[in-house]
């Protein structure tokens, strides 16, 4: 396994992540592994309506309205 080293890390941080790896009752070494696997390898999914919201507003509703009747090209034969 490779070793990381961050540095220049905020103080408020560091006591974050002691306190929340007390709190789970593991070093903060270890809390931090485990943030970063969860952050970086599981990713939370999105809901379908979050999915849903972030499709773009491309016009009414009525601009995508299906016709009920064929047309065909001129010179078109039916061949239905």
């Amino acid at each position: 396994m490779a070793n990381l080293i961050v540095r220049n890390i905020d103080d408020a941080i560091v006591k974050a992540l002691k306190q929340r790896a007390s709190r789970h009752g593991i070093s903060a070494e270890a809390e931090h592994r485990k943030i970063l696997e969860q952050v970086l390898l599981h990713p939370p999914q999105k809901s379908f309506a979050e999915v849903l919201r972030l499709i773009p507003n491309v016009g009414k509703d009525t601009d995508f309205e299906r016709s009920l009747t064929v047309s065909y090209p001129p010179n078109h034969e039916n061949q239905y």
